[in-house]
């Protein structure tokens, strides 16, 4: 099993970046495809715990069933939020990366620098052309 684990959609370009900046360093994480095998509300509460974020930080609005399912409505507790993410994994924003050094939300994907259990990266180009430089700088 990896030290690094990544909450991956493949048809998310953000996504796609985050898993290519990973490997780039060296690191074959754990992918886990969570539209195919949804986190348990266990592993969710989990999840953000370690991200320090609620259950609302982590809903996705666009290309869901947010509006159609009105979650914006502040009626919904936490433990109905994470209800329908289990019924609905798109509404977990992605792409969300454990490692060692901490957990995070990897909008945009080179985020996940910050947490990355590597030295220093020669620079890597996203799908996009956008160039990423890494300062290095990791937590600690």
């Amino acid at each position: 099993m990896s030290e690094v684990t990544i909450y991956h959609n493949p048809a998310c370009g953000t996504s796609r970046n985050t898993l290519a900046l990973i490997r780039h360093a060296g690191i074959e994480p754990d992918v886990i495809e969570y539209l195919q095998t949804p986190p348990s509300k266990q592993t969710l509460r989990e999840l953000l715990a370690r991200l320090g974020m609620g259950v609302r930080e982590l809903l996705r609005e666009k290309g869901t069933p947010y509006a159609e399912l009105g979650l914006a409505d502040p009626k919904w507790t936490d433990e109905q939020l994470l209800d329908f993410i289990g019924q609905h994994p798109i509404l977990m924003n992605r792409p969300v990366v454990v490692t060692p050094l901490g957990a995070k939300l990897c909008r945009p994907s080179e985020a996940v620098l910050e947490i990355l259990p590597a030295g220093r990266l020669a620079p890597f180009t996203k799908e996009d052309g956008e160039v990423v430089r890494d300062s290095g700088v990791r937590r600690g």
